[in-house]
């Protein structure tokens, strides 16, 4: 998802709320500690240089549980991250949130909420590192043989 489109959704909301992979919600005394640019200058399996950017939220929830962080709070937040470090609003925004380990997330909206998508790492250079297609997968019982060909008890193919 977008920041435009974060921006967007904020306007018709009056509470935030983020959904976790798992059904689950960050605890509503949340705080977005950070709203940042996440600059990657990496080179790939296969050679090729890459330069991704991204926007990064950080959710924490600290021992306030009164705390509750409007749409239009963090509609002000974003203006502001924005306006100091020069944000671009169509850049994909990611959300990091304290599990286990720190989280890794892109985010969707589901008409109500914000909702964590779970990421997944993957090879950039299939092509140039010898990671093959996947084969398409096929149901013997599809299998359709001539008799010359099939393999049934007297039929000579064992």
């Amino acid at each position: 998802m977008k920041l435009i489109e974060i921006k967007s959704r904020l306007e018709n909301l009056s509470e935030v709320k983020f959904q976790l992979p798992n059904g689950e919600f960050v605890p509503q005394h949340f705080h977005i500690t950070e709203v940042g640019i996440i600059t990657r200058n990496f080179i790939d399996c296969g050679g090729t240089m890459r330069n991704e950017k991204t926007v990064n939220f950080q959710l924490w929830e600290a021992g306030d549980y009164d705390h509750r962080l409007g749409a239009k709070k963090l509609h002000d937040i974003i203006t502001l991250s924005e306006d100091k470090l020069g944000i671009d609003d169509n850049l994909e925004v990611e959300v990091e949130y304290q599990g286990a380990t720190i989280g890794k997330y892109h985010l969707d909206f589901n008409g109500e909420n914000f909702v964590l998508l779970n990421t997944q790492t993957d090879c950039l250079a299939k092509d140039k590192c010898g990671i093959p297609e996947s084969k398409p997968k096929v149901q013997l019982a599809d299998v359709s043989g001539s008799s010359s060909n099939s393999c049934e008890p007297g039929g000579g193919c064992c």
